[in-house]
């Protein structure tokens, strides 16, 4: 018997239905054979970043019916240029316009699609609306991918649900929410990272908000804790799945086993920081790092070793009070485990 493929074995096509899928859910079916309905929900993971969307993007992208690309960017970009293209004696064609955005984006090498082949598509695809053209990005991703459905995972969108949703009703929105100080604390070293621990502090109280405000106006919206998915991870992909109208696979708990060939299916370039500096194809890998491991409920508190006192007083000060909205303790009430 011949070996399987990179891709037959991310997407466990030498095993059998005894893995714990559902039978409604055959793990080897092409997308180009059962292509979904363009209103099939999509799942976009949002959240501040470090927050676990990463995990969470590859768990999902575990189950065998469901790509989901590196992070895109380019969605709310396209939709500004669209618009734009729209209005009368303007002279710019919004196809055109769209199949550039997308292509020149500092981010289309990350998804290993041939450009030509992606414009031809666009091309006849005639799209009157975004939507449309947006969708045939995916759908090839998910076609590369040897899936049949696709979804996102751009922790930036959480500012930009609202258009996302204008773009693609479909949209399915998880709000990923981790205690403030940890994200500060993973995120305060990195080159897209606020400056100080106190502008960390800031810049996660205004995620959380603004997501809360762009909730109101969503059709589809759920908030999960990434301390509930380390601790106990079937319960919230269970609530997650049936939100998304995903049929249950166990290999999405099981994620982990695949994540190292998923990855190698994806080689990140180089990119050019705020600052001007250089970050390496190895730097912008190395921030996956823990993915390939189970999820560690340890490492969830590592926090409280790591900041220094002084420190984490200011981020409570400032971000204190949301913190006791979502649950998580905050000074004395941490040493008493409350």
């Amino acid at each position: 018997m011949a070996r399987p493929s990179l891709i037959d074995r991310v997407l466990g096509r030498d095993s059998t239905p005894s893995d714990g899928a559902d039978a409604s859910a055959p793990a080897g079916r092409e997308a180009s054979d059962q292509a979904p309905s363009s209103r099939t929900p999509v799942p976009f993971v949002v959240g501040a970043p470090r927050s676990g969307t990463t995990m969470l993007r590859l768990m999902l992208d575990a189950h065998p019916d469901l790509a989901i690309p590196p992070e895109t960017y380019f969605v709310t970009q396209a939709y500004k240029r669209w618009r734009k293209s729209k209005r009368p004696r303007r002279g710019e064609n919004s196809v055109e316009t769209y199949i550039e955005v997308v292509t020149t984006h500092k981010r289309w090498p990350d998804f290993h699609l041939d450009a030509d082949q992606f414009s031809a598509r666009v091309r006849g695809r005639e799209p009157q609306e975004l939507g449309d053209a947006v969708r045939v990005f995916y759908e090839m991703y998910a076609e590369k991918i040897g899936k049949p459905r696709w979804g996102d995972k751009t922790p930036f969108y959480v500012r930009k649900m609202d258009v996302i949703q204008e773009v693609l009703p479909e949209a399915r929105f998880i709000h990923l929410v981790r205690d403030g100080r940890a994200v500060g604390l993973s995120i305060k070293d990195l080159w897209f990272g606020p400056d100080s621990f106190p502008d960390a502090a800031q810049f996660w109280v205004d995620r959380i908000d603004e997501a809360r405000e762009k909730a109101k106006g969503l059709d589809h919206y759920i908030e999960v804790r990434y301390e509930d998915l380390v601790r106990d991870p079937e319960p919230e992909l269970r609530r997650i799945a049936e939100f998304a109208e995903l049929p249950w696979n166990d290999r999405m708990v099981r994620y982990y086993e695949y994540v190292d060939e998923r990855i190698a299916l994806e080689t990140p370039p180089e990119e050019v920081a705020q600052d001007g500096r250089v970050v390496s194809t190895e730097e912008r890998k190395k921030i996956m790092e823990n993915v390939s491991r189970p999820p560690d409920p340890a490492r969830i508190d590592r926090w409280r070793n790591d900041i220094p006192p002084e420190e984490l007083a200011e981020f409570e000060r400032i971000a204190g009070d949301r913190l006791r909205e979502l649950g998580y303790p905050v000074g004395s009430e941490v040493s008493q485990g409350s």
